[in-house]
């Protein structure tokens, strides 16, 4: 099979078949085989070596916030965000055949996961246990075979290892949604006229008082909506800090544009992410 063949039938993903990145996948291409991977780092090399075409990759959650490790690695990735993604995330209690509600003492599954359901199980006296990922615990709860042990996974997770799903939807909010951005080896540059776009980019302010004020300052100014901004830490004496935001609109757009300059002059390095039509989602329209 050539790389082109490839290319053209599978995206990547970080998880094990069943996973909720699997999910989101198969929602939004439900053409193309999905490949799990064993980190981000082998989804993002997936792409980058012609094993896959896109890379679904989860970014925030609703209840949970932010997935670990993310925003330090896409600025490295190789790739260029092309697309999102909000996936509804509808945990299930799962476990084997004849278990019930009452049996199960403990409860396998990622730890975000675990997180949006910590008031059902506390209320339920069910110890969580941590694993790498929600698909991967469910399948190991399959093979203990043990009615003592359940899993919060998706649906397609039980349907893959045959496990009964004891309570549909024990998420603690009910707006629980996933966040993921698409990814790709070649960037987009999607035309804003068609509808509304979003840039998402990383930056580093100089070390001089109010450069982030200052550099902000920018898109009040020309009226661009910063949707999302988050700083982290990227070196070990706490003392840099690297900004991660999505905003409205195009750096084509005179007003993005000029945004991005006055950011870039308080700023020792701006790099785009991603230029990308905006998901329904974000309006209600999906």
């Amino acid at each position: 099979m050539t790389k082109a063949n490839i290319l053209r039938q599978v995206i990547a993903f970080q998880g094990v078949h069943g996973a909720y990145s699997d999910k989101a996948c198969r929602a939004v291409f439900p053409e193309l085989t999905t490949l799990p991977c064993g980190s981000f780092e082998d989804t993002f090399a997936a792409v980058r070596e012609g094993k896959a075409q896109l890379a679904m990759i989860p970014i925030e959650n609703s209840s949970a916030g932010r997935v670990a490790d993310i925003h330090h690695l896409l600025p490295t990735s190789g790739l260029h965000i092309i697309g999102e993604h909000f996936q509804k995330v509808d945990h299930q209690l799962l476990a084997p055949k004849g278990a019930t509600l009452e049996s199960i003492k403990r409860v396998h599954s990622h730890v975000q996961a675990l997180a949006q359901v910590r008031n059902f199980l506390r209320d339920h006296g069910i110890e969580p246990v941590n694993h790498a990922d929600t698909a991967g615990a469910a399948a190991e709860v399959a093979e203990m075979n043990d009615p003592a042990q359940g899993a919060i996974a998706s649906d397609l997770a039980a349907e893959i290892y045959g496990l009964d799903t004891i309570r549909g939807d024990v998420h603690d909010l009910a707006h629980n949604t996933t966040r993921f951005i698409i990814m790709a080896e070649e960037p987009l540059d999607p035309d804003p006229n068609n509808g509304p776009v979003v840039t998402t980019f990383v930056f580093r302010v100089r070390s001089v008082p109010a450069a982030l004020y200052k550099g902000l300052g920018g898109f009040a100014t020309n009226g661009v909506n910063i949707t999302k901004l988050e700083s982290y830490i990227i070196d070990g004496g706490f003392t840099v800090a690297q900004f991660y935001a999505d905003i409205e609109g195009h750096p084509d757009e005179r007003s993005v544009r000029l945004a991005l300059e006055e950011l870039s002059f308080f700023s020792k390095e701006v790099k785009i992410l991603g230029v990308y039509p905006a998901n329904g989602f974000r309006s209600g329209k999906a």
